[in-house]
C-alpha cells in the first residue's frame, strides 16, 4: 500500500503550520509543503503528484489548497483543476483561511436549532454581518443555497452589492431571496439594518477582530432571534455578550455560539475532508462540499445520542 502524500499548496509564502499539522493528524504519511504558490507555478507541482503514480495509487495523493488571500487560492485551485486529464487527477480540499471548513461548520450549528430546507414555506431570514469577508461570504452562499433569506452586511454597499449578485449566481438564489444591507455599526440608525436585524431568526458574526458588529442595543432589537454565533475568538466579541467558549448556550430566546463553540465541528469536517480526498481521486471539496460532509457527521453523532 503506497504511503498517503499530501502536497499542501499555500498561497502565502511560509506554508500554514496550522494546516500541516492537522495533516498530519488527519492520517497524511507525507507532507510536501510548497509556499508562494501561484496560478503560473502550480501546474508543474501537479505534474509531479500526477505522473509519479498509476492506476489506483493515485488515491494515495491529494491537495490541500490555502493561504490568507482567498481569491488567490481559488484560482489555483481553478488551475489545478484544468491541469488534471481525464481518470489522472486525485483529491483535492479547497480551504483558503479556514473560510470553507468554518462557514460549513457555522451552517451545521444553525440547522440544530433550525430548519433548513431549500423550498420551505417559511423560509430562514439570516442575517451575515462582515458578510463580504471570505468566511461572511461562504456564510451566506451556503444559507442562500439552503433557501435562507440572506441579507449580507457591510461597511461598504458596493461590496455588500458584488457579493449578493455573486450569490444570485453561486448560490441560485432569486434577487428576492438576497440584500445587501450597509451599515457602520453603533446604534441601529440605519433603517435597513434595524429591519432585517428585528426580522432575522440567525445572526451570524464573520467580520475581523476587534470590531464588535452587533452591540447590545441590536442584541435587543434581535427580538425573533434564535441563534447567534459569532466567530471572531479575540475580544471584543463580535456579538456583544457572546464570548468564544460558548456552545449552544441559552440566551434568553437564542442559543449563541462562539468561536470555539463551532471550532470543534470545523475541526471534525476538516480532518474529515482530508481523509476522504486522500482515498478518492475524484473528490473535489470546496464549500458545498464540506458543508454536506458536516451534515452527515451531525447526523452520525445524532445516532450515537439518541438512546
Amino acid at each position: 500500500m503506497p504511503k498517503k502524500v499530501l502536497i499542501q499548496l499555500d498561497c502565502d509564502p511560509q506554508p500554514s503550520t496550522f494546516d500541516a499539522i492537522v495533516a498530519v493528524d488527519a492520517g497524511a504519511d507525507v507532507l510536501l509543503r510548497h509556499g508562494g504558490a501561484t496560478v503560473e507555478n502550480v501546474a508543474s507541482l501537479v505534474h509531479g503528484g500526477m505522473f509519479t503514480r498509476g492506476g489506483g495509487d493515485l488515491a494515495s495523493t491529494a491537495i490541500f489548497i490555502g493561504g490568507s488571500d482567498v481569491a488567490a487560492a481559488e484560482a489555483v485551485a481553478a488551475k489545478v483543476r484544468a491541469t488534471f486529464f481525464g481518470p489522472v487527477r486525485f483529491g483535492v480540499l479547497v480551504d483558503p483561511s479556514g473560510a470553507n471548513t468554518t462557514a460549513a461548520a457555522a451552517v451545521v450549528a444553525v440547522g440544530r436549532h433550525l430548519p433548513l430546507a431549500a423550498g420551505s414555506a417559511a423560509p430562514c431570514r439570516a442575517v451575515v454581518l462582515g458578510g463580504t469577508g471570505p468566511v461572511g461570504q461562504r456564510v451566506a452562499r451556503l444559507l442562500a443555497g439552503k433557501g435562507a433569506h440572506v441579507a449580507v452586511v457591510s461597511r461598504s454597499r458596493e461590496r455588500a452589492a458584488a457579493v449578493t449578485q455573486q450569490l444570485i449566481v453561486t448560490a441560485g438564489s432569486s434577487a428576492a431571496n438576497i440584500e445587501a444591507i450597509e451599515h457602520h455599526g453603533g446604534v441601529l440608525a440605519d433603517s435597513g439594518f434595524a429591519r432585517v436585524i428585528a426580522a432575522a431568526d440567525v445572526i451570524v458574526a464573520a467580520g475581523a477582530a476587534g470590531a464588535t458588529l452587533l452591540d447590545a442595543a441590536g442584541r435587543r432589537a434581535a427580538t425573533n432571534a434564535r441563534v447567534l454565533i459569532d466567530l471572531n475568538a479575540v475580544p471584543p466579541s463580535g456579538i456583544e455578550g457572546v464570548s468564544a467558549g460558548d456552545k449552544a448556550r441559552a440566551d434568553g430566546q437564542a442559543v449563541v455560539y462562539g468561536a470555539l463553540g463551532v471550532g470543534g465541528t470545523k475541526m471534525k469536517i476538516h480532518k474529515a475532508a482530508l481523509a476522504r480526498i486522500l482515498s478518492a481521486t475524484d473528490a473535489f471539496l470546496d464549500a458545498e462540499d464540506l458543508l454536506a460532509i458536516g451534515e452527515g457527521l451531525e447526523v452520525a453523532r445524532r445516532s450515537i445520542d439518541s438512546p
